[in-house]
């Protein structure tokens, strides 16, 4: 086996989604192609409706894909049990059923469920990979603050550390820039290309931040027309792939700034 695919975490062939509802089959996307390395930053894109949440939710097991296949580290989705699903994604949400009345340490302590016994102690691995998760992050201050006390921008790096405790080769993240204002949006996905790089791992977002995920991924995916379009930010520029990504008369991509710019 080549080192390119052995690099390769998550790999989707001809994949369609979209939902089951009695007898109708609704399709949000199909022929969906593309594969994502380790070390490698990828943003899922496109307008509402396009189907970003619904396809990292079909990657995560959430929901099942409708035809076609997705692999991860060579092995089928469908193969996996939930435990060792969870060896090898860690998910994080848009609006996260946690309790905030636990503290930064105990929020991030359960990224190490799938490992603890069945009591949920934590050993000395465990506690050492909370601790390097915080760092990380930069939230070893953190510590011992109710989440509730945190700013969201504050929140979400506890949420990202919860992930990398989780010790997985794929962290999935729906949304990470949600109700943070454009300084914090830019740091979080700065920080997800850092971690990306630092811990080799594949990271993978949803997000409407367009224009810093080109400034700042690998590679994207584009959803549009129920098809899609992946590659790197060079590569979708220039083969015209963001030209008509949004509706004529409002929005245009501009391939000299390399952003999408109000007309």
């Amino acid at each position: 086996m080549s080192s390119i695919s052995e690099n390769i975490i998550l790999r989707s062939t001809n994949l369609s989604i979209g939902y089951v509802q009695k007898s109708e089959t609704k399709i949000i996307g199909e022929n969906i192609n593309f594969e994502i390395s380790r070390g490698e930053l990828t943003a899922v894109i496109g307008i509402n409706g396009a189907g970003k949440s619904t396809l990292l939710r079909t990657l995560s097991a959430i929901q099942p894909h409708l035809k076609g296949q997705v692999s991860i580290n060579d092995t089928k989705l469908t193969s996996f049990s939930n435990a060792d699903l969870a060896r090898e994604i860690s998910l994080v949400l848009t609006e996260q059923p946690v309790s905030k009345n636990l503290e930064v340490f105990e929020l991030i302590a359960l990224g190490r469920q799938p490992y603890t016994n069945w009591i949920g102690r934590l050993d000395k691995k465990d506690i050492k990979q909370v601790f390097k998760a915080m760092a990380l992050v930069d939230i070893e201050d953190l510590k011992n603050r109710k989440c509730y006390e945190l700013s969201d921008g504050q929140f979400q790096k506890v949420l990202i550390a919860r992930a990398l405790a989780q010790d997985t080769s794929m962290i999935i993240l729906d949304e990470p820039t949600t109700h943070l204002d454009l300084f914090h949006k830019a740091f979080v996905l700065k920080l997800l290309q850092k971690l990306s790089k630092k811990t080799n791992k594949a990271i993978v977002f949803a997000s409407h931040e367009i224009n810093l995920a080109l400034q700042l991924c690998d590679k994207i995916l584009v959803l549009k027309n129920n098809s899609s379009v992946f590659g790197s930010p060079e590569e979708l520029i220039k083969n015209g792939s963001l030209t008509d990504l949004f509706p004529e008369k409002l929005i245009e991509f501009d391939a000299a700034s390399k952003s999408f710019r109000i007309i």
